[in-house]
């Protein structure tokens, strides 16, 4: 886990060298770069349990459920209708399978 992050912190470092001829940052570039900002003050585990979370935040833009295509936004509904219920195992796979065909 050291190892990731202390080669995640020269990625980042090597792309802030890199200057403004280098191409602009992705999303998950600019992710990472805020988080390790914020980072600054943390050490050891609490700075891993951090990066992590920070790491795998979604933004609020792509939390909206407004990108999602139909058949994607009745997985979710009958994902989250399963969840709610407990499903498991066999009953969970024909509540999916009967959710899915009729919404």
């Amino acid at each position: 886990m050291k190892t990731m992050i202390s080669l995640l912190v020269l990625s980042v470092a090597a792309l802030a060298t890199a200057g403004a001829s280098a191409k602009e940052l992705t999303a998950q570039q600019g992710k990472m770069t805020t988080c390790n900002k914020d980072a600054a003050d943390k050490k050891g585990d609490d700075r891993k349990a951090f990066m992590k979370e920070c790491l795998s935040a979604k933004p609020a833009a792509a939390a909206a459920s407004s990108s999602l295509t139909p058949q994607q936004q009745k997985m979710k509904d009958c994902n989250a209708d399963a969840k709610t219920k407990a499903l498991k195992g066999a009953e969970r796979k024909t509540f999916m399978s009967e959710c899915l065909k009729a919404k």
